[in-house]
């Protein structure tokens, strides 16, 4: 596998190639980046689940199915994703590799062409989407907004994101709301798709074996008629180093569950003010030792030892400079979960962190990093995330600068972090007198 090739191709447009001969199959990728915002997050995101269920030549899903079958099961599938406050929106596709196919059948100028016409010619009629297309994915996307109820530890952790940074584009979540999809008119969504094609930066990410002067030509032919306005290149994320009040903030919310969820949400201060590769390597094996991990400070002292939790762990956003500890706990042990989460945040600013603790951090995201090259998935989500952070690191080169990060590096980390809120959802508290006033017999 070689090292990543980057260029802009067309205005705006960024082409990363990974040639590569280690999968049966490869993966592309064409991802439009916008602002995130509570106003356009909806309509940014139906966008390519309309593209994908028609083109001029393929009008249906029956015959995009079919083309897609004619190209060896090919896979195209619309993505929607926040990084930060960027929304990347877009297709991916997944095919086999001409190596695999019978008398080595090149299939991938078909692929890209029809993941450049479904991008750019999307079935209309009159030039505007089809009503009917626009209010089938409509209600499609408000049962995943209303799904995400369902899972309650990724609820509350969605909750405390959406508290926290109530102030904040982050505040969005990537699909938006029922209400902002249900407002959603065709014309309006059709004017919106040809606004941000023209005004939006492109990334394109492709693994496979296909050399990069060959992949550039291919994506020139397939997005020759991309239209280019001015481009909307002030996009970014609004890194907040202090918490929003002087105290941290405490909300407290209930639903119809037996285990209670505790999220504390924090700021990682200081250390985001401009970090280098070096420093976001650093701020990984802090998270891995405090909460990211098997052999980290919370699964083996607040879960494994004291028995405070089902399951507890941290994980960061980089991105906008966030790190968030979620918990299962029995909700009359919120207070002491929490004391000894945060003091376990704490015993690590006192440098406390032994040796055995740090190389097993460190050996477990290097393995991580380097375990990449395993998934075309995860390599395209490692290069775009990447991509927005000016970063151009293989995972392997990621795996060496965490190697090198060392205990004091940690404990600086681990002092720049502030809580900023504490997000509790817990059951109805069962009422102790019946309307007489007589107490229920449970």
């Amino acid at each position: 596998m070689s090292g990543p090739v980057r260029k802009e191709i067309i205005p705006g447009v960024m082409l990363t190639v990974v040639q590569s001969d280690r999968f049966k199959t490869g993966c592309l990728s064409i991802t439009l980046l916008t602002q995130l915002s509570a106003e356009n997050a909806s309509k940014n995101a139906l966008i390519p689940y309309v593209l994908r269920r028609g083109t001029g030549k393929s009008p249906d899903m029956k015959a995009v199915t079919m083309r897609l079958e004619d190209l060896y099961g090919t896979e195209i599938v619309p993505v929607v994703r926040r990084v930060g406050e960027i929304q990347c929106t877009g297709l991916y596709a997944s095919f086999p590799d001409s190596r695999y196919l019978p008398e080595g059948e090149d299939i991938l100028p078909s692929v890209t062409d029809f993941m450049g016409e479904m991008l750019l010619r999307p079935k209309t009629r009159g030039g505007l989407f089809l009503p009917d297309v626009v209010d089938s994915e409509k209600e499609k996307m408000k049962n995943i907004i209303r799904s995400r109820i369902n899972d309650k530890s990724g609820y509350a952790l969605t909750r405390c994101m959406e508290e926290m940074c109530c102030f904040e584009d982050y505040s969005t979540m990537r699909f938006g709301t029922e209400e902002t999809v249900d407002v959603i008119r065709y014309k309006e969504l059709t004017q919106h798709y040809h606004r941000i094609l023209a005004e939006s930066p492109v990334e394109i990410f492709y693994c496979g074996a296909c050399d990069p002067d060959r992949m550039e030509l291919l994506m020139l032919q397939a997005l020759s008629t991309l239209p280019r306005q001015e481009l909307d290149l002030e996009l970014g994320t609004d890194v907040r180093l202090n918490s929003v009040e002087a105290e941290p903030r405490n909300v407290e919310e209930t639903l119809d569950l037996q285990q209670g969820k505790l999220v504390l949400g924090f700021r990682l201060g200081d250390c985001m003010e401009d970090p280098s590769a070096e420093e976001l390597a650093a701020m990984r094996v802090f998270n891995e030792c405090y909460g990211g991990g098997v052999t980290s400070r919370l699964f083996r002292n607040v879960r494994e030892k004291l028995s405070l939790c089902y399951y507890a762990s941290s994980m960061l956003e980089v991105h906008k400079g966030l790190m968030f500890v979620s918990s299962g706990i029995r909700p009359e042990n919120r207070d002491v979960a929490q004391t000894e989460i945060l003091h376990q945040l704490d015993s690590l600013r006192e440098g406390t962190l032994t040796e055995e603790e740090l190389t097993a951090a460190k050996n477990s995201l290097s393995s991580g990093y380097r375990s990449l090259r395993d998934s075309l998935g995860a390599m395209e989500s490692y290069y775009v995330n990447n991509a927005l952070d000016g970063l151009l690191l293989t995972p392997e080169e990621m795996a060496g600068l965490v190697d090198e990060v060392t205990a004091e590096d940690v404990q600086r980390i681990a002092r720049s972090v502030v809580l900023d809120l504490v997000y509790f959802l817990h059951g109805e508290e069962p009422d102790d007198e019946d309307e007489e006033g007589e107490v229920i017999d449970e």
